[in-house]
């Protein structure tokens, strides 16, 4: 299988990062792993990363902080949280330092994990236009024209009639 992704995990429990990492690789993504927010910056700078989820709580850099030199740095990266200390105000500065897709809470659902990887591949997707997916780009070539999608001006979805 091949991977449509690359997902860095950065959190200091080691555990946690072996736990997430067998989740994560259930599905076609290429899953990266770090234990400080400082060795996912060394990480990010030698690959390309489409989603980082980061524990909040680390020592060193927090990760509201690590993901806001993540925004600064890679912008086109999505952010997620997930933390096992969820709190009004670390969730306020996660999302208005780090700009954050999404905000979640240990322990997490593998269905909660896995759709928000999906959104925010799906976000990544519409933030950049000009980068094709994989994925799309193979149904594309099997299917001609079965990634168009027509809208009014509206934007409502355009379903011709003709069978």
């Amino acid at each position: 299988m091949q991977a449509i992704a690359t997902i860095l995990v950065v959190d200091d429990q080691a555990m946690v990062l072996s736990s997430l990492k067998k989740l994560l690789s259930q599905a076609p993504y290429l899953v990266l792993t770090a234990q400080s927010a400082h060795e996912a910056l060394d990480q990010l700078e030698r690959q390309k990363v489409e989603v980082v989820i980061s524990d909040e709580r680390m020592p060193g850099m927090p990760g509201s902080e690590f993901l806001s030199i993540v925004r600064e740095r890679w912008p086109e990266t999505v952010r997620i949280i997930l933390t096992g200390y969820a709190s009004v105000e670390s969730a306020i500065k996660a999302i208005n330092e780090g700009e954050i897709f999404r905000f979640l809470t240990k322990p997490c659902t593998s269905h909660e994990l896995h759709a928000a990887v999906r959104a925010a591949l799906a976000h990544r997707t519409r933030l950049k236009p000009d980068e094709r997916n994989p994925l799309l780009d193979s149904l594309e070539k099997q299917a001609p024209g079965i990634t168009q999608v027509r809208r009014d001006s509206d934007g409502v979805v355009i379903i011709d009639d003709e069978a």
